[in-house]
């Protein structure tokens, strides 16, 4: 079954109070799950990071066996579909872990769109950081 994962991740400051957002839907577009996840203080790139481990995470759970992963980060798309290197410390273990999960797919696509085409995971992301206050 195949799922899109609309992913995202902010920090208010860089580092800063930071939020991970995510949205699953169908190809048609049936959103089947929202969720979001409070990180502490972290960094933009962090956040990323793990809102897209938060997709894939739920994906899973959903039973999906491929997944098109779409966000608004250039850097993490690059770096997950071996375009950029890792080079800072802190995005190495969060880029292992996704590559790991995304390895958990029969077949994966990780890309990036213009924010505003990210809108509902950029929503979740700005609640939960509004919410935290």
């Amino acid at each position: 079954m195949k799922l899109v994962v609309h992913v995202d991740g902010g920090a208010r400051g860089n580092p800063g109070p930071a939020a991970a957002g995510v949205v699953v839907s169908t190809p048609a577009g049936e959103v089947l799950d929202e969720a979001t996840e409070l990180l502490g203080v972290a960094t933009n790139n962090v956040a990323e990071y793990r809102g897209l481990l938060l997709g894939l995470r739920r994906a899973r759970e959903l039973g999906a066996t491929e997944v098109e992963v779409v966000g608004d980060s250039e850097l993490v798309a690059k770096q997950v579909n071996g375009l950029y290197k890792v080079k800072h410390p802190d995005m190495k273990p969060l880029h292992a872990e996704a590559r790991a999960a995304l390895a958990a797919f029969e077949r994966w696509t990780v890309r990036t769109v213009p924010r505003a085409q990210n809108a509902a995971a950029d929503a979740l992301v700005n609640a939960a950081l509004d919410a935290a206050r």
